[in-house]
């Protein structure tokens, strides 16, 4: 997303936030990213000038960069609570709790929405662990009565609605690193929203999607990959072989591993367009993950399409 203002860099880079206030006219691309080694153990020892990033093809000058691993953070947990996962409910919140209370430090801050139907706001931002436990203990899943009548809808599942609301009433105006964590079948059923709008609005707030996908029959952990890989996050098919904890216990290390990394990008258009985004890396054996692309948008004409 592009920004008027170093507010990121600022809160992240200790030496630029100490310094007397900035006044700065530009626009700043933010990309996180994680690096993997060719075992798939993460790297963390890497330095600005081991990075390469590119706009639509083109060389862009890579101007900020931070590899803190407790830089601040912000979490929105989104929890399917239809009929379609009801048996599994038990488990997300044990697996979430656990996740919540190991990641969370002082300085960040978490969210619990619960969509089925309806959005259901279990809990706003907080930086207290037990809160958020509180609120995890009162989420219930919606009973499954069975399927409607021919011709009555079908029961809802609001994920896209859940994403893009989270997105514009609750992240943008967050800053630092922000990440998503999806737990669902991935089936969406009844949203105003479309997957390319829950995706572009997740893009233009600097937000990292992970999926956690229970398989129901459906294909609903693609529409959830779908929703991760553009932000530089991913999909997780949660089952026997990769329990719901082990399953956050990666999302953890990847989220106190991350690379900020931050430019101007040479294109200063902010027509709406999709601009293209690759990072590499000087040593061609390392993996990295980063979100595929921005739309070049102002803050503005996010909430505006609210």
């Amino acid at each position: 997303m592009l920004r008027r203002s170093l507010t990121f860099f600022a809160a992240l880079i200790p030496g630029l936030a100490q310094e007397a206030p900035i006044k700065v006219d530009v626009n700043v691309v933010n990309v996180l990213c994680t690096v993997y080694d060719k075992r798939g153990a993460l790297v963390e020892n890497l330095a600005k000038e081991d990075f390469e990033i590119f706009e639509n093809g083109r060389r862009q000058d890579l101007r900020y960069f931070a590899r803190d691993t407790d830089l601040p953070l912000t979490i929105a947990l989104l929890v399917d609570v239809s009929g379609s996962v009801r048996w599994v409910i038990q488990d997300e919140k044990d697996a979430a709790g656990a996740f919540l209370k190991s990641i969370l430090r002082p300085t960040d801050q978490a969210m619990l929405l619960g969509f089925s139907s309806t959005l259901i706001l279990w809990q706003d931002f907080t930086h207290s662990t037990a809160r958020l436990a509180e609120a995890l203990g009162r989420v219930r899943a919606v009973p499954f009565r069975g399927l409607p009548p021919l011709g009555q809808p079908m029961p809802g599942t609001l994920l896209y609605d859940a994403v893009y609301q989270t997105a514009t009433n609750k992240l943008i105006d967050v800053t630092g690193r922000k990440a998503m964590v999806i737990i669902s079948d991935g089936l969406d059923n009844g949203s105003r929203m479309h997957l390319d709008e829950a995706i572009q609005t997740v893009q233009a707030t600097d937000t990292v999607v992970y999926g956690i996908c229970y398989e129901s029959g459906f294909s609903g952990c693609a529409f959830l990959k779908g929703l991760a890989e553009p932000t530089g996050g991913r999909m997780f098919q949660a089952g026997k072989k990769t329990p719901l904890r082990e399953i956050f216990r990666i999302i953890e290390d990847e989220l106190r591993s991350q690379y900020a990394l931050g430019y101007v990008p040479s294109n200063r258009e902010r027509d709406g367009s999709y601009r293209k985004l690759l990072v590499k890396v000087r040593d061609r054996a390392l993996k990295v993950r980063a979100r595929k692309g921005y739309f070049a948008i102002n803050e503005g004409a996010v909430r505006q399409h609210k």
